[in-house]
């Protein structure tokens, strides 16, 4: 495969993780309205160079971003309702009083679809021409997928899910069922293309604001979808279903270290046969469509290209899966071959194999390396920062670990005991700041630090614990907890190694 040498990825750069759920603002959630520019703006006085963001689609069960019901869509909760406020179409709201710490999805969801559903009805009777024109245009320019979308959502909320136990006709995609549908429900369908075009026109200002300040931003492209979702539904010939619909074997990951009976995700599994007869189409969509958003994308489970867990459906644990065969090389070279040089970072952490390090190093993407992981284990840990590689994207932790103050407090006594033999004593005093330091000065070209770590906060601010179905995903930071210092701080490390903002 060809690789760029002029890639973001190849340059000394670092960065920022925060979703924008986690951002300030009065609605109850992070959204793309002014917090999220001041965010820019914050990143830029620090000579930040990237933002890394979790996916943007619809949340799923839990709340979580990695089971969505479209890897296409962006979440109606992240649009920014005052902005349509501004624009005449939605009535001026008291503010409802949220927690500024953290998302009551409960109490949120309901009032922010409510007032979505508000300002559809003000667009419908007081939008301008220009107004009308630019939704339509958007329409027809992201019909492959917003139709479909847009169905979906309609029939979820009539039927409910799953979508296998729809009625037959609608299950099954009959077009004379469909097209009754598109009949009786043109203003159901409009709203969420409505909703749908609001999130893109504020998301695409966000990444101008962004880009005109040296700032790149890093999304993320969750490998599996879930079974209700309007991908599976109107592609399910590229899954692996049974006659009735429903999943013939589901994702996850073995037995390991920190879980006797594996993980069982539950998302079907690809059709990776059916796909390849039809040249990737619906993954070269996707990542086309995920890059007209972002400007580089991490590819999570990045090992389920090589080889991936396939458990059978009607197993309660993953104890029973079995490796099968990914699509491998091929399929990144089909890829490419469309799309041309991708900035991916592959999301390798776990249990990886040589033939997943040769597919990554085949590909040309950096994999990921976290610091919390490097201690215990002798010099040779690769997660170690005298181990890393350049072409590298290292972290002090991900969305999916501890806050680095919380995993020092939890840490054994010889992982205390390695990371200050490593790290000097520095790092019991402050141990956010010292596992920063110690990446920022190693020689990988990438350093991306969860906003958590640079406010030094400790484990009540954790964004997501795996295998935990509740209580996750909810962080939130108020704008008065975060003084001159730590941007200050990051600014004097990220010049000192050769990291400041690109252009600069």
């Amino acid at each position: 495969m060809n690789h760029h040498p002029s890639d973001l990825l190849s340059r000394r750069t670092s960065g920022v993780l925060l979703h924008i759920t986690s951002l300030p603002g009065p609605h109850g959630s992070g959204d793309l309205g002014p917090a999220a520019c001041h965010f820019v703006d914050w990143l830029a006085s620090a000579g930040q160079s990237l933002w890394q963001i979790l996916p943007l689609s619809p949340a799923g069960p839990g709340n979580s971003p990695y089971q969505s019901v479209s890897a296409f869509a962006g979440s109606p909760l992240m649009v920014d309702l005052d902005q349509l406020v501004h624009m005449g179409w939605l009535p001026w709201m008291a503010r409802k009083g949220f927690d500024h710490h953290r998302c009551d999805f409960e109490r949120v969801a309901p009032y922010r679809m409510a007032c979505l559903r508000k300002a559809w009805d003000g667009f419908t009777q007081r939008a301008t021409d220009i107004c009308r024109e630019a939704l339509a245009d958007f329409c027809t320019e992201q019909a492959h997928w917003l139709d479909d979308y847009a169905l979906f959502m309609v029939l979820d909320e009539r039927h409910g899910g799953p979508w296998s136990l729809w009625p037959e006709p609608l299950a099954r995609r009959d077009p004379a069922a469909l097209a009754a549908v598109r009949e009786q429900s043109a203003h159901a369908l409009g709203f969420w293309r409505f909703v749908q075009w609001r999130f893109w026109v504020q998301w695409q200002a966000l990444r101008t604001y962004a880009r005109e300040r040296g700032v790149q931003m890093v999304g993320d492209a969750p490998i599996f979808v879930a079974h209700h979702s309007a991908d599976v539904w109107a592609h399910a010939s590229e899954f692996r279903l049974d006659e009735e619909c429903e999943p013939l074997v589901v994702a996850g990951v073995p037995p390991d270290y920190f879980s006797a009976s594996g993980q069982r995700w539950g998302n079907p599994l690809y059709n990776w046969e059916a796909m390849a007869h039809r040249g990737y189409r619906w993954w070269k969509d996707r990542l086309a469509h995920l890059f007209q958003q972002v400007d580089v994308v991490r590819l999570d489970h990045f090992r389920g290209f090589e080889a991936h867990w396939e458990i059978p459906a009607s197993e309660p644990t993953a104890v029973a899966g079995c490796w099968q065969p990914g699509p491998g090389l091929p399929f990144f070279e089909a890829i490419q071959e469309e799309l041309g040089h991708l900035p991916i970072i592959a999301e390798d952490l776990g249990v990886i194999t040589p033939e997943v390090t040769a597919l990554r190093e085949a590909c040309g993407f950096p994999g990921m390396r976290i610091l919390q992981f490097a201690f215990g284990s002798g010099p040779a840990n690769p997660y170690l920062p005298h181990n890393l590689e350049r072409h590298t994207v290292a972290y002090t932790g991900t969305h999916d670990n501890d806050t680095t103050v919380g995993w020092w407090t939890s840490a054994t006594a010889g992982e205390k005991a390695s990371a200050r033999d490593y790290l000097g004593a520095g790092v019991d005093t402050e141990s956010h700041w010292t596992l920063i330091r110690a990446l920022s000065m190693s020689v990988a070209n990438t350093l991306v630090v969860p906003f958590q770590d640079v406010l030094g906060l400790d484990s009540k601010h954790r964004m997501n614990t795996p295998g935990r179905a509740t209580g996750c995903w909810e962080w939130r930071f108020d704008w008065s907890e975060v003084d001159h210092r730590p941007a200050e701080r990051l600014a004097a490390l990220t010049r000192a190694h050769g990291r400041w903002r690109v252009g600069e």
